[in-house]
């Protein structure tokens, strides 16, 4: 569900920057102000395993179409949600940047579609209260898929609002809502599931995480297995990736009849177009043709889904110390 800078106006793109922005601001405040910061070092390993999680697009039986996670929910649970959404903006800001996955214009709005309604809404309102500390497992599995159902929703329903109030493209509200939002409950669904397991693993080893309650262990055990299964899933089963259009490029396709529809041309597109291709290396999650012409055909996969999973530690993993590092002293 990465939108592309094609379905967004400058200014609905410049305006969802702001916004994320400033809720990146207002998370680096309140995570900075708690007194327990033991789930901060845990930001860069889990960035790290949804970024590789999300390179596993998977198909949607029965509609030609394909979904992957987005993490927030995930994310929400094991972090809170101030910590999920810097860190699932750290995994998009990796994406657009180096992997040309998502329009730079359209950063801001793919923040706030993936990372404020899962880890803001979703996560405190449903997943909670039906879940509560995690511990009963017929309460998690029906938390996790009914939370991350309504996330995914809801944020599909904002690409759908974010592309009628831009105006460039030709998808009217009502043909498009109609295929997005199907498509992306049965996405959802299986996120759900996927979500489910992941927690019902961690609930065996560190329940803690999953009650919300401030913690004082190092999460060692956790950190470890989540950035094995990060460079794994990145490196390996990358490969496996449904090749179908995913959920957003499949609505368009059935609106307009092409999965792909091309910026206007005005001079916000085509510098932003133009410096997201020079800055990208590996547009794609490949090698450039002139790179990769020697190379086996999964090459580029595994070493996007690699260098990706390590660059998203990096950058989350560094934002969590310098926050960690500003808390209270009286803080642990």
């Amino acid at each position: 569900m990465h939108m592309a800078d094609a379905l967004l106006s400058p200014v609905v793109g410049g305006t969802f920057w702001a916004v994320s922005a400033g809720m990146i601001g207002r998370a680096a405040k309140k995570i900075s102000g708690e007194s327990n910061g033991s789930k901060t070092v845990l930001m860069g390993v889990l960035g790290s395993f949804v970024f590789a999680a999300q390179m596993i697009n998977f198909t949607i039986p029965g509609t030609g179409s394909s979904g992957h996670i987005g993490g927030g929910l995930l994310l929400a649970v094991l972090l809170g949600p101030w910590r999920a959404f810097v860190t699932l903006a750290s995994v998009l800001v990796i994406q657009a940047l180096f992997f040309a996955d998502g329009g730079l214009l359209a950063l801001g709005c793919n923040i706030f579609n993936l990372a404020f309604f899962p880890a803001f809404i979703a996560w405190p309102f449903i997943y909670r209260p039906i879940a509560g500390d995690g511990r009963t497992p017929v309460r998690l599995a029906a938390g996790s898929i009914i939370a991350a159902m309504a996330g995914l929703l809801m944020g599909s329903f904002s690409v759908v609002l974010q592309t009628t109030l831009s105006g460039i493209s030709d998808l009217p509200f009502n043909s498009f809502v109609l295929f997005m939002l199907p498509v992306h409950a049965l996405i959802g669904f299986v996120e759900g599931l996927l979500t489910w397991g992941v927690l019902s693993l961690i609930s065996r080893t560190e329940p803690a995480l999953l009650s919300g309650a401030a913690s004082t262990g190092n999460h060692r055990r956790t950190a470890m297995a989540m950035f094995v299964a990060a460079i794994t899933t990145g490196g390996l089963l990358s490969w496996f990736a449904s090749t179908n259009p995913d959920g957003l490029e499949w609505s368009i396709a059935r609106v307009t009849g092409v999965a792909e529809l091309h910026a206007t041309g005005d001079p916000v597109h085509t510098v932003l177009a133009d410096l997201q291709q020079r800055l990208a290396p590996l547009p794609d999650y490949s090698f450039r043709s002139n790179t990769a012409k020697d190379l086996p055909a999964d090459a580029g996969t595994t070493f996007s889904g690699i260098a990706g999973s390590l660059l998203v530690l990096v950058l989350a993993g560094s934002a969590g110390l310098f926050l960690k590092r500003r808390e209270p002293t009286g803080g642990q």
